[in-house]
């Protein structure tokens, strides 16, 4: 497979990537503080209250022969760090510490040479590398971790742990401290998960992870991603929802494993399966699945909402841990049933059957970004496939407080002229902020949906809006982040040309900006 045909799988993960302790985030009310992880807790809604962001900054200037980024006179740069050569995870910042998802491309240890999954670990406030999880490819299962992707998922992090989906599907709860404090927990192995098969393992070191339990989706489950595996996690009290990204085989045909979960839950303490979902979505997965979960308060029920790989947006009753449902007899688990589904593909709202077709001519839709809650409403695009080349999707505003198939009576309004997408929307005020791939950055009221501007950021959009300090920041695969002023009329406050793609969406703590480019990640303020 060629390496330009990893930007066509790769980095729809990036728009994609919470816990229960403050009620469920409806606004951008939220103060100044870390960024744990995708968004505000629990909505996915990627908006920061966070203030004296700057309108641009330098990119700095490569150093050959060693990958650095020179900052001399870069304007507004605190520090940069390298990455690997392509990185689709959104950052993290937490508890003093930045989480990010990339490639061994640039490895960090002699070690280690050739494609593994890589998660990173620098210090806040100097960019110090401190540690890193490396994991060797999924090469058991055919296409289902794409060459030189690396670890796509976002992290979340609460209390000195992290929480992030591997690029071999494992579920795994991480030391944020490393290794450098220790092998804590029960798990031990991490010599030896670190290499492939029966190879020696590799003793661990003061750089190295330190897992404290790891819950394998494919081995336990029988889950077969396609392409990648990719989830941030939802987070709600004890209880991890965590999209299993089962796929189609390598050939595009069928789901290898049709009885594979879709969206489980596990128990943040132990690792220990929790339920699974009873949603039906089996064989009807049109490529892979990678959208991530999220949740709201709609009236007196906490509800959790997720995009399947079938087209479907299903919301569902979270699960109480004080009053967990019986164990099925059937699949020996407790099961999560659907309150209500919306059939994403606009033919369903006037045709009753509408068949699923699998990649890659398929002309079926599927969800791709992350839903977002916002005022008891559910935003989310439904898309065709941008990867094999298609065009067509639609943002749907949908009511969230219905019950059954509501597919042609709770989507409150639509906007047809995004396209495909694989990012997630950004709301504001009262605004939604919609990337497309086709390089466009939308702006609608989010009552009416109707349309303020339209801006041409440059192709493609890979990552999310993000929102903060009356700006919207987002970056292309064309090397440039776009700073666009909030508000009902559009204005560029600048456009920042770095020395590589940005496919991920950028992120704000403590008083500042960072954004991942392919390589490097950058800390603006």
């Amino acid at each position: 497979m060629k390496r330009s045909s990893l930007s066509k799988i790769a980095t729809l993960l990036t728009s994609l990537t919470l816990p229960a302790f403050a009620l469920f985030a409806q606004t951008s009310s939220s103060p100044a503080a870390d960024q744990p992880q995708w968004g505000e807790k629990h909505s996915r809604n990627m908006v920061s209250s966070e203030k004296d962001l700057p309108e641009t900054f330098g990119a700095g200037s490569r150093v050959r022969g060693t990958g650095e980024i020179d900052i001399t006179g870069a304007k507004n740069v605190k520090w940069v760090a390298k990455l690997g050569a392509q990185s689709y995870g959104t950052p993290v910042v937490a508890e003093g510490k930045i989480f990010v998802g990339t490639n061994n491309e640039a490895p960090r240890d002699s070690r280690f040479e050739g494609d593994h999954g890589v998660l990173m670990c620098f210090d806040e406030k100097s960019g110090e590398f401190l540690w890193q999880l490396i994991v060797p490819k999924l090469i058991e299962i055919k296409f289902s971790d794409w060459w030189y992707c690396g670890i796509n998922s976002t992290p979340v992090v609460e209390q000195g742990r992290a929480y992030v989906v591997s690029n071999r599907g494992e579920v795994m709860c991480l030391d944020i401290e490393g290794m450098a404090d220790g092998n804590d927990g029960p798990y031990k192995d991490e010599g030896q998960h670190m290499v492939y098969g029966d190879a020696a393992p590799k003793p661990p070191g003061k750089k190295d992870a330190d897992i404290l339990w790891l819950y394998d989706m494919p081995k336990e489950l029988g889950v077969k991603p396609h392409n990648a595996s990719n989830c941030s996690i939802l987070m709600d009290g004890d209880l991890l929802y965590v999209c299993t990204c089962n796929g189609v085989e390598w050939t595009h045909v069928r789901v290898e494993n049709p009885k594979a979960p879709s969206l489980i839950v596990i128990n943040k303490k132990t690792g220990k399966l929790v339920a699974r979902d009873n949603f039906g979505i089996d064989g009807d997965v049109v490529h892979g699945q990678w959208s991530s979960p999220a949740t709201g308060r709609v009236g007196d029920r906490q509800l959790g909402f997720f995009g399947a790989g079938n087209g479907y947006l299903y919301g569902f009753e979270m699960l109480d841990p004080d009053n967990l449902p019986k164990i099925d007899r059937k699949s020996k688990t407790r099961l999560i049933e659907k309150l209500w589904w919306v059939n994403g593909h606009p033919l369903a709202q006037t045709q009753d059957d509408v068949p699923l077709e699998h990649c890659h001519d398929t002309r079926s839709y599927e969800v791709v970004a992350n839903p977002v809650f916002y005022k008891n409403r559910v935003y989310v695009p439904f898309t065709q496939e941008p990867f094999h080349g298609k065009t067509e999707g639609w943002l749907t505003c949908i009511d969230a407080t219905k019950t059954g198939d509501i597919t042609r009576g709770g989507i409150i309004w639509s906007y047809d002229k995004t396209g495909a997408t694989v990012s997630t929307v950004s709301i504001d005020d009262g605004l939604v902020y919609a990337a497309d791939f086709a390089g466009r950055v939308h702006c609608l009221d989010a009552d009416t949906g109707k349309v303020y501007w339209v801006h041409e950021a440059g192709r493609p959009i890979w990552g999310s809006t993000m929102v903060a300090d009356g700006k919207v920041y987002i970056g292309t695969g064309r090397n440039t982040v776009s700073v666009l002023a909030t508000g009902k009329k559009l204005k560029e406050l600048s456009k920042i040309r770095m020395r590589d793609k940005v496919l991920t969406t950028p992120v704000a703590a403590n008083g500042v900006l960072y954004i991942a480019t392919n390589k490097h990640l950058y800390a603006v303020e």
